[in-house]
């Protein structure tokens, strides 16, 4: 079947939310105060929900016979 769009903007979708995180850890290494912690602990917080839902509806792809293993992330 090949991948299929549901599936690449999923995977997409765990790409992004791992450049996210990526993106919150240098930034708070390099931050100047405390309200850019907070912004890049948003963004972190933001990316691991995100990152948890887009497992899940993986989980689900896989159960249901409709997720190609070419699909890997």
């Amino acid at each position: 079947m090949g991948l299929e769009i549901y599936n690449k903007n999923i995977v997409k979708l765990l790409r992004l939310t791992r450049e996210m995180i990526i993106l919150a850890d240098e930034g708070d290494l390099n931050r100047q105060d405390k309200s850019c912690g907070v912004l890049y602990g948003m963004l972190r917080d933001s990316a691991y929900k995100l990152k948890t839902l887009a497992e899940k509806e993986k989980e689900i792809h896989i159960e249901n016979g409709i997720w190609d293993s070419k699909e890997l992330v």
